[in-house]
């Protein structure tokens, strides 16, 4: 009796023995998981300083029944993401919701190592599975409207808000052109000279200064 469901063996299957041999290890390959495009549908991160944290995922090609039916994906959830970093000294750009990237699907089970972020023995025997994903961002997104840019013609660094430079001291080398209003909450020096400070000598009355910075 029929049970109303279709596989994907056909009539040819067992035609001969390497048909059939060659089949049974197709059936086999399905089980093996390589990479998959996927979007991402919850993020525990926000961009806070912290430390990688992980993403849920949902493959975008569906699954096919025998009779070509499509069957969605469910979320594979807890995917550790790819951040730039090496010792202390990192990139902060945490994935978002709906972003479209690369999950690749570790050869063993690697549950216990990313618990324990150390050498460890496999969780189980599984073998490329969709729960031992990670997430490698970047792929068929849109246009960004805050970013980095390398060019021929230089390096932008565009924000469409506020870049903040947090740090003891920054040093510029080269000639600075700014277009906009320069603040400062404390003083300025030009070669030692205070602009809040300096005094001008030997001032005359008139509409001319005739006196330098001291």
């Amino acid at each position: 009796m029929s049970s109303g469901t279709t596989g994907q063996q056909g009539f040819d299957t067992n035609y001969d023995q390497g048909i059939a041999l060659r089949f049974f290890i197709q059936q086999m390959l399905n089980d093996v998981q390589t990479v998959a495009l996927v979007k991402i549908v919850g993020v525990s991160n926000n961009s806070g300083l912290s430390s990688v944290g992980t993403v849920d995922v949902q493959p975008l090609v569906n699954q096919m029944t025998g009779d070509r039916r499509a069957v969605p994906h469910g979320v594979i959830h807890k995917i550790p993401y790819f951040r730039l970093q090496g010792g202390r000294n990192a990139i902060i750009l945490d994935p978002q919701i709906g972003d479209i990237g690369m999950c690749g699907f570790c050869s063993r089970d690697s549950s216990a190592v990313i618990a324990n972020k150390d050498f460890g023995n496999p969780g189980s025997f599984r073998k490329f599975d969709w729960a031992d994903g990670l997430y490698f961002g970047g792929f068929l997104n849109g246009t960004p409207s805050q970013y980095i840019r390398f060019s021929e013609s230089g390096i932008d660094l565009v924000s469409p808000t506020k870049i903040t430079l947090d740090a003891p001291e920054v040093e510029v080398t080269g000639k600075l052109t700014v277009t906009g209003v320069i603040k400062s909450l404390t003083d300025v020096l030009a070669k030692a000279i205070s602009l809040l400070g300096h005094k001008h000598g030997s001032v005359q009355s008139g509409d001319k200064m005739t006196g330098d910075p001291q």
